[in-house]
C-alpha cells in the first residue's frame, strides 16, 4: 500500500492521448507535482504546444498508439530527453456515436467504424503496454522491486452502457 502512496517527483511519465482532455489533465498533474512527461498524441493534435505550455519537464511525441513504430518512436524521446521510463498512462480514445441499426435511415452500423474504435482503443492501448512493459524491464527495481507501472484508462460508458456507442463498450 505504501508503493501506492509514494510521490511522483522525478519519475518519467508517457501519456497516450497526452494532448488534450484526460490525457492532459494527467500530464499537468504529473508535471505539477515533479514527474516528466511526454505527450504521446496525433501528429496534428496540438501537443507541440501543450508541451511548451508546460515546460521543460514536458515534451511532445507525436504518434498513432496503433503504430509500433510511432509507439517506439516516442518511447526512444522520452529515454534520449528523461533517461528512462517509469510510468504510462494510457488515455489515447475514440468513440463514434452510431446506433447500431438506425430504423428511420434503414442504415447499420458500419463495420468500418467499429473496427477503428476497436483499433485505437483496445489495439491501441495493448500496443503501447507491450512496447512500455519491455522499456521498463529494462530499468533498475526500486526498494519494491518495481520497475514501472502502467495505468490503463477507460470511459464511464464501460459501467454505463450509452446509445449509439457500441463499440466503445
Amino acid at each position: 500500500m505504501a508503493a501506492a502512496c509514494r510521490s511522483v517527483k522525478g519519475l518519467v511519465a508517457v501519456v497516450t492521448g497526452g494532448a488534450s482532455g484526460l490525457g492532459l489533465a494527467t500530464a499537468e498533474r504529473l508535471v505539477g507535482q515533479g514527474a516528466s512527461a511526454v505527450l504521446l498524441d496525433l501528429p496534428n493534435s496540438g501537443g507541440e504546444a501543450q508541451a511548451k505550455k508546460l515546460g521543460n519537464s514536458c515534451v511532445f511525441a507525436p504518434a498513432d498508439v496503433t503504430s509500433e513504430k510511432d509507439v517506439q518512436t516516442a518511447l526512444a524521446l522520452a529515454k534520449e530527453k528523461f533517461g528512462r521510463v517509469d510510468v504510462a498512462v494510457n488515455c489515447a480514445g475514440i468513440a463514434v456515436a452510431i446506433k447500431t441499426y438506425n430504423l428511420k435511415k434503414s442504415q447499420a452500423h458500419t463495420l468500418e467504424d467499429f473496427q477503428r474504435v476497436l483499433n485505437v482503443n483496445l489495439m491501441g492501448t495493448f500496443n503501447v503496454i507491450r512496447l512500455v512493459a519491455a522499456e521498463m524491464g529494462q530499468n533498475e527495481p526500486d526498494q519494491g522491486g518495481q520497475r514501472g507501472v502502467i495505468i490503463n484508462t477507460a470511459s464511464v460508458a464501460a459501467f454505463e452502457g450509452q446509445v449509439c456507442l457500441a463499440p466503445h463498450c
